[in-house]
């Protein structure tokens, strides 16, 4: 006779073996609310040009060494569902603005950390929720009125380069204004007279050695390529793109031949040439000066194109041929066939060059849809190269963002102070619990000035003291300062120091929105994992425990 061995009571008997469910305040919403706040020290460490480096190590064993929140949280397989919402807040500030992923999180983590104490007080999670997006609204109203300069013409280099310095100076702190002269050309000579500034048309090519003073601005494309003919150099030229080799078709079927004689030997091969050159020579008379080729080129097809005089040169990557074909209007052809007019592309300018000891092709391409410009970073290791090139996309960002909004607001957390005094003051004058909420989220946007403070070695609450003070007497631009002496403040707008309003907004509105969804949730329900036995862990001794 079987035994009946009873489930556990309540809504955990109606899930599988092993499925874990958690419910109610101290069980659900406490336990969400730590894990983002775990989260949230551990990425506010990176914050601002004094914030440390993570090292992190992704499943395929590459190293990070960076402070850039997005890295961090795109390399980390962060499994708690909580800690995930704040992570997809992150993520989608990052499609959004490209820049200020940080702030989403430490802003979220910190609302969730003031609401902690008001569910401890008693107040409902849900009330919380809909004070902080009451709360969220005005804010936005209020920064609105905060911005203190306009980028009005984004062709300006020295207007740009404001906006710029400070996007670059939090991930490169001492070569800020070096970099962001950079970015500036870089993203002004491509800019398009009608249509929308596209962030993928500024490259970056990474060539190892020399300093990051020696990095510099390449307009067209530069590939770390050589070059595979003996032309090294071609001027107003047709270029014709293939995505496969260029050689000799390969027959598909196995066969034997019999060769009886030494002049059936040479007429045998002959055929396979005389094919394979009037293919070339097809090529050459439709006025093709370059050849790109996605594939291995054979040495019998090599001979042929120097022979009818042009340049060869062999990508590996998909993307770059992709890239290269929309700048310079060709079609990529997926068989070795002679092209036409139109699926033939345009360039100013093909060369080889050397830059250290490495050798690059650059492709100069003057249309005005497709004009591009490579930033050409120099750097003693990968790693730091690595790092001044999420500086320089958080640069290319930012230009994509003048381009949308031109207003810029006070950096060094002046904007935050002066938000969360109007909020609080706002906060007062509500009669409901909602007053509450509306204070912990003014509380909140200190996290900011604390946070440059703390990354600094500053006492935190000194500084914040001495800002509210100053922004009591009306100056609405006086921002933690970084460069000064310990706990100093100053007008952020004087030195130049910038934030996008338009980043601040979608920031705001994303750290907001993750904060509530996370209070909003009151029961954990995981099912059981999917798959056999969980595998091995062979870091240990084998004789260790595998649940």
């Amino acid at each position: 006779m079987a035994l009946h061995v009873p489930k556990a009571p309540g809504f955990a008997s109606m899930l599988k073996d092993g499925a874990r469910h958690y419910s109610g305040l101290e069980e659900a919403v406490i336990r969400n609310i730590d894990a983002c706040k775990e989260f949230g020290q551990t990425v506010q460490t990176c914050y601002g040009p004094n914030g440390m480096n993570k090292m992190v190590i992704n499943h395929l064993d590459k190293l990070f060494v960076t402070n850039d929140a997005a890295t961090i949280i795109r390399e980390l397989e962060v499994e708690h569902p909580a800690a995930k919402m704040l992570i997809l807040g992150a993520q989608m500030q990052e499609n959004e603005v490209g820049d200020a992923t940080n702030l989403v999180i430490i802003l979220a983590s910190q609302l969730l950390k003031e609401a902690e104490d008001l569910i401890r007080m008693g107040l409902k999670p849900t009330e919380i929720a809909d004070g902080y997006e009451k709360a969220l609204d005005k804010a936005l109203e209020i920064l609105d009125t905060l911005s203190c300069m306009e980028v009005k013409n984004t062709k300006d280099v020295e207007q740009v380069k404001k906006a710029i310095r400070t996007a670059v100076m939090s991930k490169q702190y001492g070569h800020e204004d070096f970099l962001a002269e950079l970015i500036s050309k870089a993203c002004i000579t491509i800019l398009p007279e009608k249509t929308t500034f596209n962030v993928d048309n500024v490259r970056i090519c990474k060539i190892l050695g020399s300093g990051v003073l020696k990095s510099e601005v390449v307009s067209g494309m530069v590939f770390r390529r050589n070059i595979e003919s003996n032309i090294t150099k071609k001027e107003n030229c047709k270029v014709a793109i293939y995505t496969c080799p260029v050689d000799a078709m390969q027959t598909e079927t196995k066969g034997t031949v019999l060769i009886k004689s030494a002049a059936e030997l040479t007429d045998f091969s002959r055929g396979e040439e005389t094919q394979l050159e009037n293919q070339i020579k097809a090529i050459a008379d439709a006025g093709t000066g370059v050849i790109v080729s996605g594939g291995k080129i054979g040495d019998m097809a090599l001979h042929y194109i120097n022979k009818y005089n042009m340049l060869a040169v062999r990508l590996t990557s998909k993307w770059d041929i992709r890239r290269l074909a929309k700048a310079t209007g060709a079609i990529a052809l997926p068989r070795l066939t002679a092209p036409t007019s139109e699926e033939l592309g345009m360039a100013d300018k093909v060369y080889l060059d050397e830059l250290g000891d490495t050798e690059i092709v650059v492709f100069k391409v003057g249309s005005e849809e497709s004009r591009l410009s490579t930033i050409v970073v120099r750097g003693s290791t990968d790693n730091y190269m690595d790092d001044i090139e999420r500086a320089i996309d958080d640069g290319v960002n930012v230009f994509k963002g003048l381009c949308k909004d031109g207003r810029l607001t006070a950096g060094g957390g002046a904007t935050e102070i002066e938000l969360a005094k109007q909020l609080a003051a706002w906060g007062e004058t509500h009669p409901g619990l909602e007053q509450y909420s509306i204070g912990k989220f003014a509380q909140s946007l200190e996290v900011v000035p604390r946070v440059l403070a703390e990354n600094s070695g500053v006492k935190a609450k000194e500084v914040i003291s001495s800002l509210y003070a100053a922004h009591a007497e009306g100056k609405k631009n006086v921002g933690f300062d970084i460069e000064g002496e310990a706990g100093d403040c100053k007008d952020c707008c004087e030195s130049g120091v910038f934030d996008l309003l338009l980043s601040k907004k979608w920031a705001m509105k994303y750290a907001t929105n993750a904060a509530c969804t996370v209070l909003r949730v009151d029961q954990i329900i995981m099912a059981k994992r999917a798959g056999g036995p969980k595998p091995r862990d062979t870091s240990g001794p084998m004789d260790q425990d595998d649940d």
